[in-house]
C-alpha cells in the first residue's frame, strides 16, 4: 500500500521525533513537510501510528494518505491528540457533470 504522512509539528522536539520514526520505518522525504512509503503493510502503519502518538503533543497535527485500502482512498488524521478517519471509494466521488443536471 502506498502512504503519504504530512506532519504539521507543534514543537522543535516533536518535529525531530517524528523525523526521526519515519525515517527508521523505511519513509523518505520528499517535500518539506511530507514523507512516503509506496510498500508498507498495514500492521507497519498501525505500529507507526502508535508511535506517532507517543511522540506528538496536543499542538502537533499528522494527516496519513493510505491508497488503496481495501480499495478506498483514506484519510486519518491526528488533531488535538484525537484520531479521525475518512474513507473514501470511487462509488462516493461525484460523476462528472452531476452538478450541471442537478438542479434541472
Amino acid at each position: 500500500m502506498f502512504v503519504s504522512i504530512i506532519i504539521d509539528p507543534g514543537s522543535i522536539d516533536s518535529a525531530k521525533s517524528m523525523v526521526e520514526l519515519l525515517t527508521n520505518s523505511g519513509f523518505k522525504k520528499v517535500q518539506r513537510s511530507c514523507w512516503e512509503n509506496p510498500k508498507i503493510s498495514e500492521a507497519e502503519l498501525s505500529e507507526i501510528k502508535k508511535d506517532i502518538d507517543r511522540v506528538t503533543d496536543y499542538y502537533d497535527v499528522v494527516r496519513i494518505y493510505q491508497f488503496p485500502l481495501k480499495g478506498m482512498f483514506v484519510i486519518t488524521e491526528l488533531k488535538e491528540k484525537k484520531w479521525r478517519r475518512c474513507q473514501l471509494s470511487a462509488a462516493q466521488t461525484p460523476q462528472k457533470g452531476a452538478a450541471r443536471t442537478a438542479g434541472r
